[in-house]
């Protein structure tokens, strides 16, 4: 009986193995390919359509998608709504089905949030004409998360062709409050597709929970990526607007304990922009933790790279690695002592889905049918 019972776990065991490497269990561990041009065959093959993963997905996700509708928005009139705010208030709090907002060309001067209790919400714009969702808040009015353009709490959301702006002037550093964000993701389970976000200080307030952003352009002066949640960039332009004069700095981490499931990780990014003064990042707070892989890194990267924000105190305690990036801003002699030239093995959580637990609901980016 003992031998019987053996021989079946070997034989589960080798069936598990086998099935997993043929495809028909998503594995959310294989790397993210070296060599940038192959890319999107790795995306395809491991975001795969809904209808091939129904068995590992998400549940509540299956049923929202084979539900889906589509509202349209368009500033002619020509659609059920002229505003976003409009079409998003007409969605009924607890809905359990996907609705694609679909958004006309065009300027939407709004202040648009959604709420928590409001999941599966898809904002898209057409590629080749994408709508601007701009509006000109600021930390003096509104405090600085609460000063964003789009402010999402929406579990599940995705944005998909769309340009989220903060119309408010570029900060002089003399006038308090100037800081202005664009967009604020508080949500679980969010994803960003070709999307464009301008703003200066404080553009994005990549607040908690897990997210995903792909082929977007984020530009900003300081601290233009902001928070604490886990989320993994990939293949993003990220452009600082600086000068040789005075320091800017793309990410301000803020996970305030080891303890925090809280990262950030680009990987095949672009960093351009103006200047030669941009530091990658900077200790904002005690334990932050700040991943650089495959990123080709312009001039605009000062040598140090990195900054301990004038706390010292702060240098035993911060996580920053960097791992094969390239161009003039990567190279690594000259370095701050901050940052860590990771290892194969060490940067393997950080250039995976797995880091976000993907596979249980990323999903292709949208094509609505309207």
């Amino acid at each position: 009986m003992a031998s019987r019972t053996k021989s079946s776990t070997i034989q589960v065991a080798f069936l598990v193995t086998f099935l997993s490497t043929h495809g028909i269990f998503s594995d959310d561990t294989l790397p993210i390919p070296a060599d940038k041009a192959q890319l999107d065959t790795w995306f395809n093959e491991n975001v795969g359509p809904l209808d091939q993963r129904k068995s590992t997905i998400d549940p509540k996700l299956v049923v929202a998608e084979e539900g889906a509708k589509v509202v349209k928005v368009m500033k002619d009139g020509s659609g059920q709504f002229k505003t976003i705010t409009d079409a998003i208030n007409h969605i009924p709090t607890g809905n359990t089905k996907r609705v694609i907002v679909h958004i006309g060309p065009g300027n939407y001067n709004e202040k648009i949030k959604i709420d928590r209790t409001k999941p599966f919400i898809t904002l898209y714009g057409v590629p080749e004409n994408m709508p601007n969702l701009t509006f000109g808040g600021t930390a003096q009015q509104y405090g600085t998360i609460e000063s964003a353009t789009l402010i999402v709490g929406s579990d599940y959301f995705v944005a998909a062709n769309i340009i989220i702006s903060n119309s408010a002037p570029r900060p002089d550093g003399k006038k308090p409050g100037a800081q202005a964000v664009a967009l604020r993701i508080s949500s679980d389970k969010a994803t960003f597709y070709n999307c464009k976000v301008f703003g200066f200080q404080d553009t994005v307030c990549d607040d908690k929970n897990r997210h995903f952003f792909k082929d977007c352009l984020i530009q900003g002066t300081m601290d233009y990526i902001f928070g604490s949640a886990k989320s993994l960039y990939l293949n993003n332009e990220l452009r600082t607007l600086g000068n040789d004069n005075e320091a800017t700095v793309i990410v301000a981490q803020a996970r305030k304990s080891e303890a925090k499931d809280s990262v950030y990780s680009f990987v095949h990014c672009d960093i351009t922009g103006t200047g030669t003064n941009t530091y990658l990042g900077r200790a904002w707070m005690p334990h932050p933790k700040v991943v650089f892989a495959y990123t080709n890194m312009s001039s605009v990267v000062k040598k140090e790279g990195w900054s301990n924000n004038m706390h010292p105190e702060y240098e035993k305690s911060v996580r920053f690695g960097e791992y094969q990036n390239k161009g003039p801003g990567a190279d690594p002699n000259g370095r701050s002592p901050l940052a860590k030239q990771l290892s194969d093995e060490e940067v393997k959580p950080y250039i995976t889905l797995d880091l976000i637990e993907g596979s249980k609901w990323l999903l292709p980016p949208p094509t609505p049918k309207v």
